[in-house]
Formats: C-alpha cells, structure tokens, sequence
C-alpha cells in the first residue's frame, strides 16, 4: 500500500490539476460569452439565439458563471491547501485520504448541477456541455481512487457518482435542459470510469508489485555483498598466510635450526660455532629482505599502476637482474582485458614461481610467456634443479598449493610439470602453465 507520504503528494498534484483546469474553462468562458456580446450575427449563428438588441445587459446574465467558478474556485484552493497543512492529516488519520477524495468527487457534481443550467445560451450550457464541464475533475478523483483502492472501490465509485448526480437532478427545483441526453451520457461516463479504472488499477497493481520485487532484489543484493565480504576477508587472510609463509616462515624456520646447531656446537667447537652464528646472521638479514619484498608486493603497486603486463615484465626483469639470471620474455604488446580478479591471480601466480625458481631450483635461466586468444595462458619455466611434483608435501614447496588455490578461485587451471635428477639423468628443470577462459 502506499505510505501516507505518496498519498499528501499525490494529492496534491490532484489539487494542481484542478485548480489548473478551472483556469483554463475560465478563459475559454471568457472568450466564447465575450465574443457572443460583442457579435451579434455570431450570437444568433454559433449560439442559435434570437437577437434581441433591446434585452438584458450582458453582465447582468454572466453572474452564474462567476458563482460557478468562485465555487469550484474555493473549493480546489481548500483542498491544496488541506495537503499542506500537517495538523489537518494528523487530525483525521487514516481519514484525510477518503475525505479529500470525497470533496474531488462531490464537489464538481453538486456545483454543476445546481449553477450550471442558469447558465446563458451558449456551446457549452446544454447537457453534454454540463458533462463535459466537470469531466476531467471527475476523471482525476477517479485515478485518485484506482492508485490507492480495488476493484470493488472503483466499481461504487463510478456508480456513486452517477447516482449522486441524478439524486440532485430529480429533486433540484432547477429545470435541467435536454434531461434524457445528460442521463445517456451519465450512463456511458460510469462505463468508461469502470473500464478506465480497472485499466489504471491493474497498472499500479503491477507496478507495486514491480517495486516489491525490486526491494526484495536489493535486499538479496545487499545480503550477497555482505557475504562476499566475508568472504574476501577469509580469502584476503589465506592469501596473507602463503605470503608469510613463503617469507617470515622459512626465514624463521631456517634460522631456528641454525641456532640449534649452534647451541649444540657451542662447548664443542667455537670456530664452527662462529660460522654457524655468521651464517644465522646472514639469513635472518636475507628473511628481513624477503619479508619486506613479500609485505610490499601485497600493495601490488606495479599491477595498479602499470597493468598486467608491464608489471610481469617489471618483475621477471627485476628477478633477472638481482640474481643475476637470464630472462626471455614473451608477453603481448598491449595491455589485456581481464577482470581484476584474473589480473591478480596471474600476477601472483608469476610473482611466486619466480620466488621459487630463486629459492629453491638454482636455475640459470628461465622463461617468462603471456598469450591471451580463446584463453589467456601463462606459462614460466626454467632450467633449475626440478622437484618431485607427486610429492604430497614437497619440503618448502607450501607455495605451491597457494597458487593451486589462487587458479582454481579465478576458474582456470594450473598444471606444473617437473622432475628432479635420478639415475645420471640431468633435470628437465620445471613448467609452470596457467589458463584461465577468457569468456566473462
């Protein structure tokens, strides 16, 4: 239903309308009843009355056209002024609405039956010329009545009004000219009013429904936002988690060890001691560097600011130069359409497996391919120690299951093919291939 709020405003823009209207019959009464006593042969002609230059003053017989309009005139004015006035509609509750609609209904009715027939000669003081006076006040009660009621309301409003109409008719000792022709078409009226009506119903019914469809959508969306949050913070602390593990835990763990060696050796052996200590050292400066690598790279400045593209070949070059590797790069010219989500996943993914081949494969050289067609593929590789890919937790390889997680949350799939040496065998070194579907 609507609030009471839709119904003051609505209200109003019915006042308006009426008051608008009003002004408009003026002039056009103004006009026609000017021109008829200023034109004698148009009076006769248009107007089909006798000339008779010796009869009343024109004045004299306008005086129920004023009534008539000073009548709807202050009318109208009251009931805009009822919807502006806040007292009135906490006064009546629940009855400023039914009150005011009355007032739109009855008032027009009442008036022009009771002034109207005095009306002089003219084109519109016969009956279809009275219908027609007070049709489209009528018409707006009658959209007033279909925005906020039924059918059944609709159906006793069309029916009242004609009724309240012939009542007036029958026991106005005011004789109404051309009486069966007001009755035929107060008939056709009430039919229009009841097809009009249910036509204006069913359309607000509609939209209503519409509009309760579309808040309840807003409510699910605003639920389903909530939860993808949720839901990004659970992955956010993941992601966190492989990150640190990647950097501090190895860092830490390394250095644990070295320690314990070196409280073993301490009353043994203090040259080894020394070197043990020395080699700690070393290491927790080393894990400092990684830790600040891997809490700057979670800003992921260079995707942001450069793209994906540019900020692959920032970081495989940057791996190149400090480790002193050899880089071949293939990545495509211009900048890749791809949601945030993918960016971030092969950024990653890239940002990992470099780590890993510096870590961990002692590799000479390694490979950096970005292709995007049907698929967007990216394929690193190296020449490096390799490692059992089967392994079911291959010692310091963590990572890995990070990036089998990150790949499969963006929808693509990550294969990684490896071998460390055996049997005199040299390493094939390892194939890191990520696809991901480009299709939205």
């Amino acid at each position: 239903m609507p609030t009471a709020q839709d119904s003051t405003r609505i209200l109003r823009v019915a006042a308006k309308i009426w008051i608008g209207y009003l002004l408009a019959m003026l002039l056009m009464d103004f006009v026609l009843y000017g021109l008829q006593s200023r034109l004698p042969f148009v009076q006769s002609v248009a107007f089909q009355a006798p000339l008779n230059p010796q009869g009343p003053p024109p004045g004299s017989r306008l005086w129920p056209i004023f009534l008539f309009y000073t009548a709807n005139g202050l009318v109208a004015l009251a009931f805009l002024l009822f919807t502006h006035w806040d007292w009135i509609q906490a006064k009546l509750g629940e009855w400023f609405y039914p009150t005011l609609l009355f007032a739109i209904s009855a008032a027009p009715i009442v008036i022009n039956t009771l002034i109207a027939p005095r009306f002089p000669p003219g084109p519109l003081s016969n009956a279809e010329g009275m219908a027609l006076r007070q049709l489209p006040v009528l018409f707006v009660a009658l959209a007033l009545v279909a925005w906020q009621y039924q059918l059944l309301q609709i159906i006793l409003f069309s029916v009242a009004t004609t009724g309240l109409e012939f009542a007036l008719i029958l026991f106005s000792s005011v004789g109404y000219r051309n009486s069966f022709f007001f009755f035929f078409i107060a008939v056709i009226r009430t039919i229009i009013f009841m097809a009009a009506g249910i036509f204006i119903n069913l359309l607000m019914t509609r939209l209503r429904e519409q509009s309760a469809s579309l808040r309840q959508a807003n409510l699910n969306l605003g639920h389903y936002a909530a939860t993808l949050e949720q839901l990004t913070v659970s992955r956010e602390r993941n992601r966190l988690a492989r990150e640190l593990h990647d950097t501090l835990a190895h860092s830490l763990t390394a250095l644990s060890i070295s320690l314990e060696t070196a409280k073993a050796y301490f009353d043994l052996d203090r040259e080894k001691t020394r070197g043990l200590i020395e080699s700690s050292l070393e290491a927790t400066r080393k894990g400092a560097d990684e830790t600040r690598r891997a809490l700057k790279a979670l800003r992921s400045s260079d995707l942001e600011d450069l793209g994906l593209t540019l900020a692959i070949q920032r970081i495989a070059e940057s791996t190149a130069a400090r480790f002193n590797l050899k880089l071949q790069l293939d990545l495509p010219t211009s900048q890749l359409s791809l949601s945030p989500d993918v960016e971030q996943t092969i950024y990653r993914i890239t940002q990992e497996a470099l780590e890993n081949i510096v870590n961990h494969s002692r590799a000479k050289n390694f490979s950096v391919q970005l292709s995007h067609a049907e698929r967007t593929t990216l394929i690193i590789t190296d020449d490096g120690v390799g490692f059992n890919v089967k392994a079911k937790s291959p010692a310091g390889r963590f990572g890995l299951v990070g990036m089998y997680e990150r790949a499969e949350l963006a929808g693509g799939i990550l294969r990684i093919e490896s071998a460390g040496a055996s049997h005199g065998q040299k390493s094939s070194g390892t194939k890191i291939t990520l696809t991901i579907s480009s299709a939205p």
